[in-house]
């Protein structure tokens, strides 16, 4: 990295970060560490500064945007904030291009807690761990959240390593709900997975147009891959070995093809003809037109579901609420939900300038009092005591969901090689869901598929079930 020279504190900032900055990146080998960030924020400057974030286009977006020129411009008036977004099937690759080319048009890149491993062995992301000491609070966490947004090598799901780096700090936290039409199913939503379907199948049957189920199905992003996951872990099943690296035989093992016999031949049935692609926006439209009776999605995209404006179900937010419930997802063999959500991290690219004032908004944006206000603006805090505060629990009948499901989450791999295994998942997942490939067939070619990622990388450090 090259910095220009400045005079009096600031050009001491400046040789701060420059001298903890010392690689810019990894080898073709992807063999270098991420640089180092100061304990101590350097010192800011009084010009005008956009501090530029990349996400993908969903409302959060829009509502961090929004949020930080309202609020964070009251202590920093010369910043501005930008929040760029890319269609999210393009978010991985709009990251890691300009990471690849050593130069990016953003200053804090969102990443999802799996493109982490990635960005730390090929330097692209800095080291915060000093910078965390000095000035977050870490005991106000759930430990796991920390861990999921921020740690490599990634600890086993529920655990953080505290002897292990910090690269980002939670931005966003999120899970999925079930909602369900109460006017259809009843008030009290099933509590098994088996009652879930058999509540959809009995729904389905007595209201024709409305179809049982409505969930993600596209070979996109994560979508049909962590529906999958999903149903494998209520089953009882795992995804790896994350110790022993392996994947064959334990993805595809007895209670992998049973969650894949359930999410094919059982759920899939009760889904609407032409769903084989649907992702957040489709399941939530389907919901908002009344065209299905239980379906999941992220609450962090749930909100639209209560605009009149957006749904046939009521002409206020109290009528679709009558018609509406959501509710933590139903156990089965076990009560895992899927880890949603994203932490914010620094780009090794920004320049001197830029990197304090990211920091620096980290260290704001982690503020008890401010996680509460994010909450009310509609983010889902990572802090215990934004959670559990009013701010939070009153801004939306999925945030209990969320608060509810903490305990519960499980992650995927979190290794440098999950853009190449979750392609291998939701191709598969996808061909199996829409009839290309018999259901046994699709798993055991991603176990074998998969292990063949794993073994040709010979790398170790991954976490995650």
């Amino acid at each position: 990295m090259r910095y220009p020279k400045r005079i009096g504190l600031l050009a001491t900032a400046v040789m701060m970060v420059a001298t903890t900055v010392v690689a810019c990146g990894g080898d073709e080998g992807g063999n270098a560490s991420a640089p180092k960030a100061p304990a101590d924020i350097p010192a800011l400057t009084k010009d005008p500064l956009t501090l530029s974030f990349i996400w993908f286009d969903w409302p959060p977006a829009k509502a961090l945007e929004a949020f930080a020129n309202a609020e964070y411009t009251k202590e920093r008036s010369n910043v501005t904030v930008k929040v760029n977004v890319v269609p999210n099937a393009n978010w991985h690759d709009a990251m890691f291009t300009q990471f690849a080319a050593r130069k990016t048009d953003f200053d804090i890149p969102i990443l999802d807690s799996q493109h982490i491993g990635e960005a730390v062995t090929n330097g692209n992301i800095l080291d915060i761990t000093d910078f965390v000491k000095k000035n977050i609070d870490v005991s106000a966490y759930n430990p796991y959240l920390l861990a999921a947004y921020g740690q490599f090598p990634q600890a086993e799901t529920g655990q953080r390593d505290e002897n292990a780096s910090l690269y980002g700090l939670p931005l966003l936290g999120d899970t999925w709900t079930m909602i369900y039409r109460k006017d259809l199913i009843g008030d009290t939503p099933p509590a098994t997975w088996d009652e879930m379907i058999a509540a959809a199948q009995k729904c389905q049957t007595e209201n024709p147009g409305v179809s049982g189920l409505a969930f993600h199905q596209a070979n996109g992003s994560d979508a049909a891959a962590v529906t999958y996951n999903t149903v494998n872990g209520v089953y009882g099943g795992n995804l790896w070995d994350s110790k022993a690296r392996k994947i064959e035989g334990v993805i595809n093992d007895a209670a992998g093809q049973e969650a894949m016999d359930v999410l094919v031949n059982k759920m899939k049935p009760l889904t609407a003809a032409g769903s084989g692609n649907w992702f957040i926006d489709e399941v939530n439209a389907a919901v908002a037109q009344g065209k299905a009776c239980i379906a999941f999605n992220w609450i962090a995209a749930s909100g639209g579901l209560l605009d009149p404006e957006q749904s046939t179900l009521g002409k206020t937010r109290e009528e679709i609420l009558g018609k509406l419930g959501f509710a933590t997802l139903p156990k089965q063999k076990t009560d895992l939900v899927p880890l949603g959500g994203m932490g914010m991290h620094v780009s090794a690219y920004s320049s001197p300038e830029k990197q304090a004032e990211a920091l620096n908004f980290m260290k704001w944006f982690e503020q008890a009092d401010i996680q509460k206000k994010w909450a009310a603006a509609g983010g889902v805090p990572a802090r215990t005591d934004a959670l559990s505060s009013p701010e939070f629990l009153n801004a939306g009948p999925f945030n209990k969901v969320y608060a509810d499901s903490v305990s519960r989450m499980r992650d995927m791999w979190n290794v440098p090689e999950y853009a190449r295994l979750i392609d291998i998942e939701n191709t598969n997942v996808n061909a199996a869901l829409n009839g290309a490939k018999p259901p046994k067939d699709a798993l055991n070619d991603i176990a074998k598929e998969q292990q063949a990622v794993l073994d040709s990388a010979g790398k170790k450090g991954g976490g995650g079930l």
